[in-house]
């Protein structure tokens, strides 16, 4: 089984900046630095903003929710996959401003209640190849680049791979930290420091590892979704099974990380600590 290390995640990894941007002050300046503005102040409306219309509809989980205190939406998404598709995640952030505009109008409501929206994804990569640090697009007129549309949707792309030329000292110090070089400056210092802080926090280690297993269990079954179908008697009985088996993994994966004693484990499966050796293999 392969093991992921907690303590090697930096930044870049989904989690770890969810964790840290919920630190509001720290939130607020790079929404600050990105956009070269002040808030007065941010507030996160959800954890983990997930987003349903339709039963049958896609939905999306934002990764940094926030909106200011003038009522406008910020969404932050870190991106670490580079798609084959260059089309991937210039219509991701389209489906994301479809689903958080029908998300906050209410039936009977006029267009114009709509909020004010930023749409902001870090990438570890160059999603347009043209070597910059930050791409910023807003709809104008294709005969008149000096008339602007007015539906005040920005969507922005950061690439810690691109020059740094042309943006905030505090903004390049970020992006370089997130392609692995050392703090610099002390926003970037507060933010690497908050990184270690989640690191050492063993609640969020063990949140962490089942976060990973869960998603991965969930990917398992999305594959094997259409293989079951026709077999819901043994679908139950093999969602009981699976959920048992994927929380000893989960468990076992926590030991194996030091962060729970073999002890602890086996309390929590409600077993001897003999028999969770034996089921977990360790």
């Amino acid at each position: 089984m392969r093991s992921t290390s907690f303590n090697q995640r930096f930044l870049a990894d989904n989690f770890i900046f969810q964790k840290v941007m919920r630190r509001k002050r720290l939130c607020k300046r790079l929404i600050e630095q990105i956009l070269r503005i002040k808030i007065r102040k941010i507030m996160f409306p959800e954890t983990e903003k997930d987003i349903h219309i339709r039963r049958d509809s896609k939905s999306v989980r934002l990764d940094v929710y926030v909106e200011d205190d003038k009522g406008t939406l910020y969404d932050i998404e870190m991106q670490t996959t580079d798609y084959a598709d260059p089309a991937e995640l210039p219509k991701r952030t389209r489906y994301y401003q479809a689903m958080m505009d029908m998300d906050v109008l209410n039936k009977g409501e006029f267009y114009t209640k709509l909020r004010k929206t930023y749409i902001i994804f870090i990438c570890t990569f160059d999603p347009f190849d043209r070597n910059l640090s930050q791409y910023t697009f807003r709809e104008t007129c294709a005969e008149d680049a000096t008339l602007a549309m007015g539906d005040e949707t920005t969507k922005i792309f950061l690439s810690s791979k691109g020059r740094r030329e042309g943006i905030d000292s505090d903004l390049a110090a970020f992006l370089d930290y997130i392609e692995g070089k050392a703090p610099k400056g002390k926003f970037t210092e507060t933010i690497a420091d908050a990184v270690e802080v989640a690191k050492e926090n063993k609640e969020m280690k063990v949140e962490y590892m089942t976060y990973y297993m869960e998603l991965r269990r969930s990917e398992e079954r999305g594959m094997e979704k259409g293989m079951e179908k026709g077999r819901e008697e043994g679908r139950k009985e093999g969602r009981e099974e699976g959920m048992a088996k994927g929380r000893w993994i989960t468990l076992a994966e926590l030991v194996r990380e030091g962060i729970l004693t073999l002890r602890e484990a086996a309390k929590k499966a409600g077993m001897s600590e003999e028999h969770f050796r034996k089921i977990a293999a360790l």
